[in-house]
């Protein structure tokens, strides 16, 4: 939308431009729920793009990083933006979903979803700070070219950089290797030998996987993926992983290995790579069978952990397993921890507090002084709590102690995704 186009409308003293601007900055400042609305509206339109977290993140930072654009420009009021570039938090989530093997038509849809929550907000907003009439219909009429125009710009690029990706992606050596790990992941018969030499990675040993991601910004961690795979490696003994680019802040690898690596040295080794990378290790197990599950097994800890601030930054498997079995069913998950922990299964700093004192006290077998080390607070302080936490419950924390200690778990890797709203 041109400057003399939108100043030209006027409505009474004010401008069409003027009020446009007044309702983008009353979607502005609830920025955070429009994002939520469309990632979920998306998410349930193609659930292939929630199926893996780190691509379910890129939809979530490609709708607000759109969002923004879209209702910063119509926030100024010279009438004058016309947004000319894409974000590149759009073009990353396109790479990831051509290296996926995601049919386009998907982001196509997903585009088209996301506009309409954006233009039903949109709407709604206008009809509450507009008055009906010819006011109304002018602002609705001036935004909506505004913003139909702007999505058309952006599927054009995004789907242009597809292409693009998708013709590096099938040619030569790169996607022979993507080939490979996409039919021994899926479960195809593939020849042991030439899969191997395809990869230049021995598929005749064990393997650890690993899902390496950051939940920060691009810019801030390029490359910090890859040197933290090779730190771990290191650690490990296996010199020549095999690393597969899953995303633009995602890496899958594989450590091959002939015995079982160890897990204090990889502990220990981690310190040494960007403090913003996490790292989920699936369990050691052999040949190709065991390539597949042990990459499967590092998702579904990947999936329990993104997204939720911890303070681990390298996760095995086997330390959450139990965990982790219990959450794949969220609804079923959330609805456990409500009916063990009742009053501490709030949102709250407060229950965050009592519950993960209570959940250290435990594991630690009741030993105060152990616990208050962990937590970095006084014998006292612990008691105190764990006092508070019991007089919550109703009931001492060794009576279903085993259930209390999986919802207390559950909550601390989960967090808000299995608790209540105060």
């Amino acid at each position: 939308m041109c400057k003399s186009t939108l100043t030209a409308m006027t409505t009474g003293r004010r401008t069409v431009t003027d009020l446009i601007a007044d309702v983008a900055e009353v979607l502005l400042a609830d920025l955070d729920t429009i994002g939520a609305e469309m990632d979920a509206a998306e998410l349930a339109l193609a659930p292939a793009l929630g199926a893996d977290p780190a691509i379910a993140a890129e939809v979530s930072a490609s709708n607000r990083a759109n969002a923004e654009r879209i209702l910063t420009g119509l926030a100024r009021r010279d009438g004058g933006y016309r947004p000319v570039d894409v974000p590149p938090e759009a073009l990353d989530v396109v790479r990831t979903v051509v290296r996926r093997g995601v049919d386009l038509d998907v982001v196509f849809q997903a585009y088209r979803r996301g506009q309409n929550i954006a233009w039903d907000r949109w709407m709604a907003a206008a009809a509450r700070v507009v008055p009906p009439g010819p006011e109304l219909i002018e602002v609705l009429q001036a935004s909506s070219r505004f913003l139909f125009d702007y999505v058309d710009q952006v599927i054009a690029r995004v789907i242009a950089e597809a292409q693009r990706e998708r013709e590096e992606v099938l040619g030569g050596a790169l996607a022979r290797r993507v080939e490979t790990v996409r039919l021994i992941l899926d479960g195809a018969p593939v020849d042991r030998r030439r899969a191997s030499t395809r990869l230049d990675y021995e598929l005749d040993r064990r393997h650890t996987a690993l899902v390496v991601w950051t939940e920060t910004g691009r810019e801030q961690v390029q490359g910090a993926c890859e040197s933290a795979v090779g730190v771990l490696a290191t650690a490990a003994g296996a010199p020549r992983p095999l690393i597969f680019p899953a995303g633009t802040s995602t890496l899958w690898a594989w450590l091959g290995t002939r015995g079982d690596p160890a897990s204090g040295a990889m502990r220990k080794a981690i310190t040494r790579a960007h403090p913003d990378v996490r790292i989920a290790v699936g369990p050691t197990q052999a040949g190709i069978t065991g390539f597949r599950r042990s990459h499967a097994d590092a998702l579904q800890v990947q999936r329990l952990l993104a997204g939720q601030p911890q303070e681990e930054r390298l996760t095995f498997h086997q330390d959450i397993e139990v965990t982790a079995l219990a959450a794949r069913d969220q609804e079923r998950a959330a609805e456990f921890v409500a009916a063990t922990l009742g009053p501490l299964a709030v949102d709250s700093p407060a229950a965050a507090r009592l519950r993960e004192t209570l959940r250290v006290f435990l594991d630690e077998a009741e030993n105060a002084p152990r616990a208050a080390e962990r937590l970095h607070t006084h014998r006292n302080t612990v008691l105190q709590r764990v006092a508070r936490a019991t007089e919550l419950l109703g009931r001492r924390p060794g009576e279903r102690r085993l259930a209390l200690e999986l919802a207390l778990e559950l909550s601390h890797r989960l967090g808000t995704r299995v608790l209540t709203r105060p």
